[in-house]
């Protein structure tokens, strides 16, 4: 005879399972739902056991996936944690292009509230470019002023959230480069250029310590621009595209090789606005 399985049983146990979940993750209640999707409140709701209601399939598919459990296992119908079906693939590629607030790389910011994300940009780091500098690399690389310029207002907000916590790594040469209008700025005006540093510095006093800047020197090491989403995966970018690392090994290598460039960092977070008013453009 088949068993009559009673939804207060699997309401309990997936309750129960999701605080496992939760412990394990490290994560406060707001960094654990942003990353499977969902808002504090509700999270709060599926904790407090007041209703025998489970979420929604979405949501529990977002939550097995993201903590690498089955389904079966988080709804009580089996003791196996294992997943049966498809693993995620371990390294994708994504594109870049598009409005901001729609992309994966929103998403990825997104699901990483409450956890460190670390980020060695290809040039000067996103939320602390002016607007004229975002329209001239804009038209430069015939990509969307709009999307930059949305994507830099949407990394500041980020930034201004308590829960942030960010690392930036990048050679203090790009600064030096920018300031004298070389490489990819030559052509900037000088005006634009000393208005850009004097946004950046300001900013970076505003933003810390929840956004820390070092700066390296890149004739002692080198380094791809990539973003490392707290533990849940890093992004390497490419131009127009990222390739994305989902292996929990391969991140911890990522890390280790961000923690690296912090410790041979010549200017620390709490010096680099300091450094960057002291560069005079040419």
């Amino acid at each position: 005879m088949e068993k009559i399985i009673d939804k207060r049983d699997l309401s309990g146990t997936f309750r129960e399972r999701l605080k496992v979940l939760m412990s394990r993750s490290g994560l406060n209640q707001s960094a654990f739902a942003a990353a499977v999707g969902i808002d504090r409140s509700a999270l709060s709701q599926l904790l407090a056991g007041s209703s025998t209601r489970l979420p929604r399939a979405e949501t529990l598919m977002n939550i097995a996936a993201r903590h690498q459990v089955s389904l079966d296992w988080l709804l009580g119908l089996s003791q196996d944690e294992g997943i049966t079906g498809e693993l995620r693939e371990n390294m994708e590629i994504a594109q870049a292009e598009g409005g901001f607030d729609s992309t994966l790389l929103a998403k990825w910011h997104a699901e990483a509230v409450g956890t460190k994300i670390r980020y060695v940009p290809s040039g000067i780091p996103d939320l602390l470019r002016s607007e004229e500098v975002i329209y001239f690399e804009a038209d430069a690389a015939k990509t969307s002023r709009e999307a930059q310029r949305d994507e830099a207002q949407y990394r500041v907000d980020y930034n201004r959230r308590p829960e942030t916590d960010m690392e930036v790594c990048m050679p203090r040469q790009t600064l030096e480069l920018f300031a004298s209008g070389l490489g990819r700025w030559h052509g900037l005006p000088r005006d634009v250029r000393a208005a850009q540093l004097a946004h950046m510095a300001t900013l970076i006093d505003d933003l810390y310590p929840t956004f820390r800047l070092f700066l390296f020197d890149w004739r002692e090491r080198f380094s791809a621009p990539y973003t490392i989403f707290g533990p849940y995966r890093a992004a390497i970018y490419m131009g127009g595209m990222y390739l994305v690392l989902n292996a929990r090994q391969t991140i911890t290598t990522l890390t280790r090789h961000f923690d690296g460039l912090i410790r041979i960092a010549e200017v620390n977070a709490h010096e680099t606005a300091a450094f960057v008013r002291s560069l005079k453009p040419d």
